[in-house]
């Protein structure tokens, strides 16, 4: 049984809360030939670095994978709506589609915030597809912080 890679995401983000990082996972594929290019999860407690979120280091490595700074033919899957950084690196990869999990009211950057794919000044939009397995990817970080209390 192959597993999709939105389920992929989830188990990057399960391997982050391992790791006592942030439970967010992300992975990208290519659309056309179907294969994973990229996955990741926050590492920025281990890093010790701020924009080591799973959305960066998966473009990085795509990015790196493919010898191209643009992803034009590439899905992004991820467990929580991208904060405003995580949304500004997509659209400058150019991703062309992003599937997301839970939505971050508070952080993110998507459909809540600034809303970054909605500003004049932003040159790319990928289409959104938000609310994948939603309580799933949601109850995964209200469980992680709740053990930190």
């Amino acid at each position: 049984m192959t597993i999709s890679p939105f389920q992929l995401a989830i188990e990057q983000a399960k391997a982050a809360r391992i790791h006592d990082e942030v439970p967010i996972g992300a992975v990208i594929m290519d659309a056309a030939s179907r294969k994973i290019v990229s996955s990741a999860h926050n590492l920025t407690e281990s890093r010790l670095d701020p924009t080591a979120h799973a959305e960066m280091l998966a473009i990085r490595e795509a990015c790196h994978t493919l010898g191209s700074p643009r992803l034009h033919n590439c899905d992004m899957y991820v467990t929580l709506e991208p904060c405003p950084m995580c949304a500004q690196a997509i659209s400058f990869a150019r991703i062309r589609r992003l599937y997301f999990g839970a939505y971050d009211v508070k952080g993110g950057g998507v459909e809540n915030g600034p809303r970054i794919f909605h500003q004049a000044t932003c040159h790319h939009r990928p289409e959104v597809i938000g609310g994948m397995e939603e309580t799933v990817c949601a109850d995964l970080l209200k469980q992680f912080f709740a053990e930190k209390r």
